[in-house]
């Protein structure tokens, strides 16, 4: 077939591509607005990538539903000769008619396409931009990128990750890791920014460092398309470790030992004493991964907060209006919930609606320590943090962790995402994650008087195990600013941002896994008992 231009493949695109898309896009994994309905889309800027056979261009694509906000996305395809695809994966292919005399030209998702996953590297080490109509990609190599490959070395084989939802990743041998983020908005994603802030500012070694970026430019504005990083070697995510030595510590028979299960007191209360010798005993080796991952937690924070010249990560001041505006969404999100669960109540297991009848009744007593939070004055600082803080944020080494995935929230907003918080936000999702894992054991069949027996082992572990995290923590992070000074104040702090996530983790039990409502609600349920 005869040579066809690339501003004649462009033209094409921007005309024929939106029919073509809400197919394709249907299929893909990282597609978020597969529940919804596409109303229009619109091709923003189509950039020409410099490979051949296929030749590969990367559409930037809104996305108008008939209701809700609009979505961007990068969506980079192959094209070439139809019935001659050298495309070897599976995926739809698209055709487009370019009135070329052969005929038409098909599409398909490079992703798929061995030599452009080289080409995302190669641009990144050069410092490669590349025009569109509208604006610019550019790749940059970040400060450390020579000290983790040498362009010497044998060609790194990128190898596609397969079992992602959100983002693409790539695999280059087991040295890099290029993440492409798939959903867009304007400004600099956090995963890209703090990871960066860490790798390029501070001492903070636990972490995959960043070594490269891509980005789109346009009229000033930066929109973050990928980011490249270290290949961290691992054993898994913290959560799995986790599970693991929670099965262990059932298997232990530890239900069976004659040991004071019942605990009466906080997570905090017991933060403050050492581990008595039976409860190391009864629990194990966690106690010590409990405690590093504490230590590593706060020193995270710390490296957050140690560049007072830098304003997008200085340390400022925890207002009024910050407190006001968490009680306010936290007072909302409560009222939401509480009203679900209203909803919902006669059809959940007897034992599960008992125990959210006396949740429910509780509902002013939880509003008034929310109040309290805003009509307290709390002397401390906010700071950038993880912002999505669990286990499963965590790798687990086999003699360390690395923290990953700052990207926060992904349903939240991109400029919600980079405000400042206070850590303890953090510290409260690890706290309820370490709840998640004490208890998911449980839904493997235990019934009845076993279930109860087993539940008071499940929080024995838990309280234990979140009390040694919180004391390495607080030892390590000792005398920083966004620390609370006076234990009343901690308290009040921590039990508000535990009460606020238990409450949006019930929500969505509620919505998705309605038996692992036991979980939040016992978050809850918790939280009450230490108040009482």
């Amino acid at each position: 077939m005869s040579t066809v231009d690339d501003k004649t493949v462009v033209t094409a695109l921007r005309s024929d591509l939106p029919a073509l898309l809400p197919d394709f896009l249907r299929d893909r994994r990282w597609f978020a607005g597969k529940a919804r309905k596409i109303e229009a889309i619109q091709i923003l800027d189509v950039i020409s990538m410099p490979i051949e056979n296929p030749s590969v261009f990367l559409a930037m694509s809104k996305i108008t539903y008939s209701s809700g906000l609009k979505e961007i996305y990068d969506i980079p395809l192959a094209l070439a000769p139809a019935l001659t695809s050298a495309v070897a994966d599976s995926a739809q292919i698209m055709e487009i008619d370019l009135c070329d005399s052969n005929g038409a030209l098909q599409l398909s998702d490079a992703m798929s396409e061995p030599r452009f996953l080289e080409l995302l590297l190669d641009i990144i080490r050069a410092n490669s931009s590349f025009a569109g109509s509208k604006g610019e990609l550019h790749a940059r190599a970040g400060k450390s990128f020579a000290e983790f490959w040498d362009p010497g070395e044998p060609r790194l084989i990128p190898r596609l990750n397969r079992g992602e939802q959100s983002n693409s990743s790539v695999f280059y041998g087991r040295k890099l890791i290029l993440k492409l983020f798939r959903r867009l908005e304007p400004g600099i994603n956090p995963d890209l920014e703090i990871g960066s802030f860490l790798t390029e500012k501070t001492s903070f070694r636990n972490i995959a460092p960043v070594l490269g970026r891509l980005e789109y430019l346009r009229g000033g504005n930066h929109i973050s398309i990928g980011i490249l990083q270290a290949f961290v070697a691992n054993q898994g995510d913290a959560w799995e470790f986790t599970l693991q030595k929670v099965e262990e510590f059932f298997r232990g028979g530890a239900a069976d030992k004659n040991a004071p299960l019942n605990l009466n007191r906080s997570i905090l209360e017991l933060s403050e004493r050492e581990i008595p010798t039976e409860a190391a005993g009864i629990i194990g080796e966690y106690l010590d991964w409990a405690k590093l991952l504490g230590r590593r937690t706060a020193e995270l924070h710390l490296a957050l907060a140690s560049d007072s010249n830098d304003r997008d990560f200085r340390p400022e001041a925890f207002t009024d209006a910050d407190q006001r505006e968490f009680r306010h969404g936290a007072e909302q999100l409560l009222r939401s919930t509480f009203q679900l669960l209203r909803d919902q109540c006669s059809f959940l297991p007897l034992d599960i609606r008992e125990s959210a009848e006396v949740v429910l009744g509780q509902e002013g007593y939880l509003k008034k320590r929310l109040d309290n939070f805003e009509s307290s004055h709390l002397s401390v600082t906010k700071t950038r943090i993880h912002g999505d803080y669990h286990l499963g944020q965590v790798l687990f080494t086999g003699s360390d962790f690395v923290i990953i995935d700052f990207e926060g929230e992904p349903s939240r907003p991109l400029a919600e995402r980079r405000r400042k918080r206070s850590p303890l936000q953090d510290v409260a999702g690890m706290l309820r994650s370490f709840d998640y894992a004490a208890h998911t054991t449980l839904g493997k069949g235990f019934q009845g008087g076993e279930r109860k027996q087993m539940e008071i082992t499940a929080t024995y572990w838990q309280k234990w195990v979140s009390a040694a995290f919180l004391r390495s923590y607080r030892e390590v992070a000792a005398g920083a600013g966004f620390v609370p000074k006076s234990q009343p104040e901690f308290e009040l702090m921590l039990e508000a941002f535990l009460l606020d996530k238990a409450v949006y983790e019930l929500a969505y039990e509620l919505n998705n896994r309605p038996a692992w409502v036991r979980t939040p609600l016992g978050g809850i349920s918790q939280l009450l008992e230490n108040a009482a």
